[in-house]
């Protein structure tokens, strides 16, 4: 068993923030770490992340902050990435940490730009970490609603059951209920393309197509899900459970939806840097869709939502143009 004393979020942003912010409902004590000193040093004084979820105020005396990476790793047991995919290759190369022995968890709803694999893939191949030593932290959940305390269901993914109810333990209160899942290729996967769907979800309602064409859409987004499923990672999952269907839903019509929002601005006729720069965020589903795009020359399976966004994005065909060909295609 894990001393709860040693675990470490790694990333400053939202979903990070709102980790934090569960985690300290359990243990005593956690180490944090964040590439900024000002950051820090904010944290310190004021109590708050100064760029993320601003109204959630911290106890910092019961958290020990980090900006080195070797450091927090070493010092810690569990370790949680919350920060974007397309960054991760990047913060960890050169570092020279070692995770031999280390639980790692990823946060990360998305997948590698360039290696095309998912982030337990990755933890896998560069770092030897075992399949049994890696979980997933997956929602239907978004960090807004943690900072609110409004009631959330997170999906704790491990291949030890054991193991993701004692992740599990450490995300519980009042507001955060927990489901326990074996299927980290499954939940992961899902992850990163319900991110794709958000994003054709937002440039359909940019586009002005209403509510009657988005129940369309998202059914059939749940079906290209199921399809993709079953032909990369064949199991026995219950498709329609919050860790799939729930996690695509809430990312298809949530307000907080950052992919969402990105792809309305693009259903807009804002460029992909426009948009990228006034969300101010990382919309991951962007990279996704290129990776599921190449991931899936392998496997040719029947993607015509994915395909469309990854027209749109990539090839620069005309948003309007793209939908309604689309529309064509679905059921």
């Amino acid at each position: 068993m894990y001393d709860k004393q040693k675990i470490a979020v790694i990333g400053s942003g939202s979903w990070a923030t709102a980790i934090a912010k569960m985690l300290l409902f359990n243990t005593g004590h956690i180490n944090w770490y964040m590439r900024n000193k000002e950051s820090i040093a904010y944290m310190q004084q004021y109590h708050h992340n100064p760029k993320y979820l601003s109204s959630v105020n911290f106890d910092t005396g019961r958290i020990k902050f980090y900006n080195d990476l070797a450091h927090i790793v070493s010092d810690s047991e569990i370790l949680i990435f919350a920060i974007p995919s397309a960054f991760l290759k990047q913060m960890l190369s050169d570092t020279g940490i070692d995770l031999e022995g280390k639980l790692v968890v990823s946060a990360i709803k998305g997948i590698i730009p360039e290696d095309n694999i998912t982030i337990a893939e990755y933890f896998n191949r560069s770092f030897e970490v075992p399949f049994d030593r890696i979980g997933i932290i997956t929602g239907p959940c978004h960090a807004e609603e943690v900072a609110l305390e409004r009631l959330s269901y997170l999906t704790i993914a491990s291949k030890t059951e054991k193991q993701a109810k004692m992740l599990a333990s450490c995300l519980e209160s009042h507001f955060i209920r927990t489901v326990v899942s074996h299927d980290i290729y499954g939940t992961e996967y899902a992850a990163v393309l319900k991110n794709i769907f958000s994003i054709a979800a937002g440039i359909c309602h940019g586009l002005g197509y209403g509510d009657n064409f988005q129940a369309v859409l998202i059914s059939n987004a749940f079906k290209e899900l199921q399809r993709f499923l079953d032909h990369t990672y064949p199991s026995k999952r219950a498709i329609n459970s919050s860790a799939y269907l729930g996690d695509l839903l809430v990312t298809a019509y949530s307000q907080f939806s950052r992919n969402r929002a990105f792809g309305v601005m693009i259903g807009k006729g804002y460029s992909v840097r426009s948009a990228t720069l006034e969300l101010n965020m990382v919309a991951e589903g962007y990279y996704s869709t290129r990776c599921i795009k190449e991931i899936n020359k392998k496997y040719d399976v029947n993607i015509p939502i994915t395909d469309a966004v990854y027209n749109i994005l990539y090839e620069g065909i005309a948003p309007s143009i793209e939908i309604r060909l689309l529309t064509e295609q679905l059921a």
